[in-house]
């Protein structure tokens, strides 16, 4: 029995998107294929920023930390539900749903801080471009980073925490494709007014403050740009933001519809589709907000897959025996070419020396 589980809980019922047997491979379908196109197109966002210098500026740092985050915010959720369904088992123990909720809310404050940071971080290029290098070094930059994990490990520490000291009921199906942290109080048969109070006390705020400074950060940047005189220097300074504005809206807007949607329905299963809007959609859509509205980004892709394209028919070289058998005779029968090329005028002296 773990610590705090007083009523001595092993295992829980994960209900998940449907029950519905008929749509059980579809749904996998779908999810295994949301997931692949997040993991791939995040990590390429990761290594286009990596591998390219002129990509080596605070914005695209933070945004390489986030397609990082994203990385695993889906892979704290989807892996369990896909290996659920093809097993044909809802099983999630005690201590992987505590596991589960420490991650997904560790995550969850993760992708919200970084955010915030990515809209300072064009304030401050907007807004001060004079002192934007001085202001936005690389130690600020890590330090930014690193308060945000710190921030999000202590917020998630204490959310699970206080789930380990309630005593859970005996209706032990959550229904819901994870283990969330409002789902979980809600099994509790002891007073949760503490989880209650930490949980809403922890999302006013962590996710209302952060909203609160990215609204004043883009105060600032469109008064800004409302000083620029040319209508292509307004293009410019907008187009910047424009993407780091569009997965703003999208994660909060899904958020904010999940928990409307879960306040003013019963339905369980809505609120578990609902919430696939901001845990795989949003973190699926965040590489091709970035790739298709960014040029520089656009650029470092291109040399990304330039390098792999130019480096892919060497290995195969390497690796295939025939290709070496031709190579080999091709440089020999040069080889002879060249020599008979070389011989034959010496060979025309003597015969005209001879004659």
């Amino acid at each position: 029995m773990a610590i705090g589980n007083l009523t001595g809980v092993s295992q829980f019922l994960l209900l998940g998107v449907s029950e519905e047997l008929k749509l059980q491979h579809f749904i996998f379908g779908l999810f295994f294929s949301m997931y692949l196109i997040t993991v791939f197109g995040n990590l390429l966002i990761i290594l286009a920023v990596s591998s390219d210098s002129h990509l080596h500026t605070p914005m695209y740092f933070f945004l390489s930390n986030l397609s990082f985050v994203d990385i695993c915010f889906t892979s704290t959720t989807i892996p369990k539900m896909l290996w659920n369904i093809q097993t044909q088992s809802k099983v999630i123990t005690y201590e992987g749903c505590i596991t589960q909720v420490y991650f997904f809310t560790l995550f969850a404050g993760l992708d919200i801080l970084l955010l915030t940071v990515m809209a300072y971080d064009r304030f401050m290029a907007i807004c001060h471009p004079l002192h934007y290098m001085v202001t936005m070094n690389p130690q600020i930059c890590g330090l930014l980073v690193l308060v945000s994990w710190v921030i999000s490990v202590l917020h998630s520490l204490l959310e699970s925490l206080n789930l380990l000291r309630l005593s859970l009921s005996t209706f032990l199906e959550i229904p819901h494709f994870f283990c969330e942290l409002n789902q979980m109080i809600q099994l509790a048969s002891s007073d949760t007014f503490l989880n209650n109070v930490v949980m809403y006390s922890g999302a006013v705020l962590l996710a209302g403050g952060s909203l609160t400074c990215i609204l004043y950060s883009y105060s600032g940047i469109v008064s800004s740009i409302g000083r620029i005189s040319s209508s292509q220097g307004k293009y410019k300074a907008f187009s910047t933001c424009a993407s780091h504005l569009s997965i703003v809206s999208l994660f909060y807007c899904t958020g904010l519809g999940v928990y409307l949607s879960s306040a003013s329905t019963h339905s369980f299963h809505s609120s578990a589709t609902a919430s696939v809007m901001y845990t795989v959609v949003t973190p699926m859509l965040n590489p091709f907000i970035y790739s298709l509205r960014n040029k520089d980004l656009k650029k470092g892709l291109k040399k990304l897959f330039g390098k792999i394209i130019i480096k892919g028919p060497i290995g195969i070289e390497l690796q295939s025996p025939s290709s070496t058998i031709q190579t080999s005779a091709q440089r020999t029968t040069s080889q002879s070419s060249h020599a008979g090329e070389s011989k034959s005028p010496k060979d025309t002296a003597e015969t005209g020396h001879r004659e």
